[in-house]
């Protein structure tokens, strides 16, 4: 049986859907990947091989390469793909279960910023335990689309 992979913006104006078998998730620490994901590293997932279909709008792009374009939700700024002459990638965190995708390989480690692999030493805490800090964590409702499709988005309310 081919596998099947949803996955979204956080805002829900864009879905997507990838049909068969993904097995090159990958983490790139290049300057550029950093930028375009405002993060540390950015994890994508290689969909050589598979079929990605946009089911709910599609991404905006932005050449920030020669060979690259990078495509994100125009309404959340989500980024959603690498799109090289290779094929296309699209953002681990994306996807609805990104649990199901980790990564394999390492790209572009000059750019790799040496912290990076001590992340795991850092203490953790659940969100909650910062309410006496900042008691609005505990009535946070959140706009985000849940992570599976849905016929339609946003929600609509109901006029009772």
């Amino acid at each position: 049986m081919t596998p099947t992979y949803t996955g979204g913006c956080q805002c829900g104006a864009i879905r997507f859907r990838v049909h068969g078998e993904l097995k090159d998730a990958s983490i790139c620490h290049c300057r550029m990947c950093q930028k375009a994901f405002g993060a540390y590293y950015a994890p994508l997932v290689s969909t050589r091989g598979a079929a990605l279909t946009w089911t709910r709008g599609e991404p905006k792009k932005f050449r920030s390469s020669n060979f690259v374009e990078r495509g994100f939700c125009g309404d959340c700024g989500t980024p959603l793909t690498y799109e090289a002459p290779d094929g296309v990638a699209v953002a681990a965190g994306a996807f609805d279960d990104p649990s199901k995708l980790p990564p394999i390989v390492q790209f572009g480690v000059e750019g790799k910023i040496d912290f990076v692999d001590r992340l795991h030493l850092l203490p953790g805490h659940r969100t909650e335990e910062d309410a006496e800090q900042a008691p609005f964590v505990l009535e946070i409702i959140s706009n985000q689309h849940p992570d599976h499709d849905t016929q339609t988005w946003p929600q609509e309310k109901s006029h009772d």
